[in-house]
């Protein structure tokens, strides 16, 4: 498992749907994000890529995965500063396959 619940159970105080509600919220918007910020760095657009990398950064945060939102941010610095692409795209690989991977998990988990 490479996602905790704690922070959204601590913002929940017990309560089941909004814990839903929130991985569902992940699960709809962060594929999409990750569609557009795979497009960004494909067109070499700099800004969105730090647009995207931002929008995608606290809800990975949300669900305990540090190294998933410090690659997230790096990305993000990246792109604003319009840093190396070579970079950005050997960035990239490892936060697509952690966010796969917590999608499949928080699916298979929750039955969503």
């Amino acid at each position: 498992m490479i996602y905790t619940l704690d922070k959204i159970n601590e913002m929940a105080e017990g309560d089941e749907d909004f814990v839903i509600s929130v991985i569902s919220v992940f699960l709809e918007e962060v594929p999409e994000d990750m569609a557009a910020l795979e497009s960004a760095i494909a067109s070499e657009n700099f800004e969105q890529i730090g647009k995207m990398a931002h929008k995608i950064k606290p809800n990975v945060d949300l669900l305990g995965m540090e190294q998933t939102r410090a690659n997230a941010y790096e990305l993000e610095k990246l792109g604003k500063n319009s840093g190396s692409l070579d970079e950005i795209k050997a960035k990239f690989p490892l936060l697509k396959r952690d966010v796969e991977q917590v999608v499949a998990e928080l699916r298979k988990d929750f039955d969503l």
